[in-house]
């Protein structure tokens, strides 16, 4: 019996040192520099808000004047905004430069890695090269590049970066160039986190699972892969089945209701914790979804994720020609 109490009691020990880990802040983070990727709309927008109130100095990127007018309005005049497109290499090289002659000998304390895309999301046998390029280039790609130029800036203050990936960097469950890329970011961020420990310079994932945002707007969605289905030649149909778009946006509706997070400030509170704390997670997963069904299910075996996974798809017309 002992045993068994002395057992418990160190579980709660352990347990309370994790949460007393957790909780330790770093000091002395008022004034520090941060960049963030990604900030017209959804996370990027919100934790640019977020972190210029809690006295960061933020740079925060956007893709449209629109956007960076927009956030510069409702923020203070420490926040700094400019415009990036992740996919042109030369924009990328300038606005490291300006952030380089900005924050001088103090470094870049934080990286936030935010901009990404969808593309489009539809079996393979639907689609061309181009639509898995787009999303590879900027959410995989353009991550990169961003990161080797403000890599010398966050050494310097050994400082932390924040890749924001996705459950679907774990587990694919559509077709597109949208999980081939996430899949890359997680690859990118675990060998950045092994290079950069000698440097002192921290590097953790981020992995939300669906949340409402303009990037995963199911209407949006359906709506280009409708485009795509217009255009598909009759033989690919056929194999389908006339009515398979019908069927397969009713289902995707149903899966979105039930997983769809609404409120997205838990995702900044992981990038907050992630720059502030003594001790970051090299990973955090975000999300109801993510946690209780898209984590654990990337864990089981292939057989029992093609299962559930596919239990979610409608039958093919070719599957009753058998």
């Amino acid at each position: 019996m002992l045993y068994y109490v002395l057992f418990f009691l160190g579980i709660i020990s352990l347990w309370w040192h994790w949460r007393a880990r957790r909780s330790v802040k770093v000091t002395n983070l008022t004034g520090k520099y941060i960049f963030i990727t990604g900030c017209d709309t959804g996370f990027g927008n919100m934790a640019a808000k977020v972190f210029d109130k809690k006295g960061f100095r933020v740079f925060a990127s956007c893709l449209t004047e629109t956007g960076a007018k927009e956030l510069k309005a409702v923020t203070s005049k420490h926040l700094q905004t400019v415009l990036l497109d992740v996919r042109d290499s030369d924009s990328i090289k300038k606005v490291a430069a300006r952030v380089k002659a900005e924050v001088q000998s103090e470094g870049l304390w934080g990286l936030v890695n935010n901009a990404g895309i969808m593309g489009i999301s539809a079996p393979t046998d639907w689609l061309d090269i181009e639509h898995f390029r787009e999303p590879i280039e900027v959410n995989l790609i353009g991550l990169i590049n961003v990161t080797i130029n403000m890599l010398p800036l966050i050494k310097k203050a050994k400082g932390r970066i924040v890749n924001v990936s996705s459950v679907g960097g774990r587990l694919a469950f559509s077709g597109g160039g949208y999980f081939a890329s996430k899949f890359g970011v997680e690859g990118f961020n675990d060998s950045l986190r092994r290079d950069m420990k000698a440097f002192g310079v921290k590097v953790c994932c981020i992995q939300p699972g669906l949340f409402k945002t303009a990037l995963s707007n199911p209407t949006k969605i359906m709506k280009e892969k409708e485009v795509i289905w217009n255009k598909l030649p009759p033989d690919i149909k056929m194999q389908y089945g006339e009515d398979y778009f019908q069927k397969d946006a009713a289902k995707k509706q149903k899966l979105s209701k039930m997983c769809l997070n609404e409120d997205i400030s838990p995702v900044v509170q992981c990038m907050e914790h992630a720059l502030t704390s003594l001790h970051p997670h090299a990973h955090y997963i975000v999300g109801q979804d993510a946690k209780l069904f898209w984590n654990p299910l990337s864990r089981m075996p292939a057989i029992i994720q093609d299962f559930l996974l596919l239990q979610n798809r409608v039958e093919l017309a070719v599957s009753h020609a058998k």
